[in-house]
């Protein structure tokens, strides 16, 4: 009964089912996998910005360049205060306030950007405490440059002079004549009376919407192979069932195999009727022949 999985057609559907699966399952797998990296790293980037889990401080230099491992942890830096720009817009507890941001200028010649504490209120320069003079060493968190329109970050444009949108070094380089690091520093303590800002987690590391979007994947791509198994079995029954209804003799036969029995009668009613016209006219020609015998009687 089953040999018609040897026919070419359901070998070609063996060998797809045989392929999909395996092509769905890894698939599935892999965006499962994904989910997992991002919960993990989620994890570990609220451990670091967490300060009781955090490593002790260590230079600046040792932590360059910034990424998802070194984002976060604490750093030290040693230099002198120059110029000082304002951040608008920025929330703190429910609270809009701006930033005051300074730059620190190191002994290797390149200045460090630092968040030195938060207002509340409309960015006013008159508003934000200077800078301590001569050499300072900071101590705060390392983070990476901002980019608008993520993280938080609102998309600034038009800002008065003294004023960025973004903390980064492609936004600065346009408003600063320094050389600057590619990261910039938020103070643990607030400086001159000003609330601290807390570290961010780095991007692509919480639980956004691409971390969901791998989670629903997952979910697609094995209802997939699931699909496939059930369509597999489904043809299956289906050609079973149409072998013993074949065997019992309950598929319809087709419009050429009608009964030729009809036709038959139908020949033998014709010829039938064909034999009693020859009587007939046998009959007629007898009647005939009794005047055809008189006329030499005269």
């Amino acid at each position: 009964m089953y040999r018609f999985l040897l026919t070419p057609r359901w070998w070609g559907i063996n060998v797809f089912v045989l392929l999909a699966i395996p092509f769905c399952v890894f698939m599935g797998s892999w965006q499962l996998s994904r989910f997992e990296d991002r919960m993990q790293d989620h994890r570990t980037a609220t451990e670091r910005v967490d300060p009781a889990d955090r490593a002790p401080a260590r230079p600046l230099d040792q932590l360059l360049p910034v990424d998802k491992e070194t984002s976060g942890e604490l750093v030290t830096a040693t230099g002198r205060y120059g110029e000082q720009l304002l951040v608008p817009h920025r929330e703190l507890d429910g609270k809009d306030g701006f930033y005051v941001l300074t730059l620190l200028r190191t002994d290797g010649g390149k200045s460090l950007p630092v968040v030195r504490g938060w207002l509340p209120g409309t960015a006013d320069p008159g508003r934000a405490p200077a800078a301590p003079t001569g050499e300072v060493t900071v101590a705060g968190s390392l983070q990476a440059s901002e980019t608008p329109g993520s993280n938080g970050v609102p998309v600034q444009g038009g800002l008065p002079a003294g004023q960025t949108g973004a903390i980064s070094a492609a936004t600065l380089v346009n408003l600063v004549p320094d050389d600057l690091y590619d990261a910039w520093v938020t103070l643990d303590k607030g400086d001159a009376g000003m609330k601290a800002v807390p570290a961010t987690a780095p991007q692509n590391s919480g639980l956004d919407l691409k971390a969901f979007q791998n989670l629903g994947y997952t979910g697609e791509w094995f209802v997939f192979a699931g699909f496939v198994v059930f369509m597999w079995f489904r043809l299956l029954r289906r050609e079973i069932e149409f072998i013993r209804d074949e065997q019992l003799g309950l598929v319809p036969e087709g419009d050429g195999s009608a009964d030729p029995h009809p036709k038959e009668g139908a020949s033998r009613d014709g010829g039938g009727s064909g034999g009693g016209q020859e009587a007939e006219a046998g009959r007629s020609g007898e009647e005939r022949d009794p005047s055809r015998e008189a006329e030499p009687a005269q």
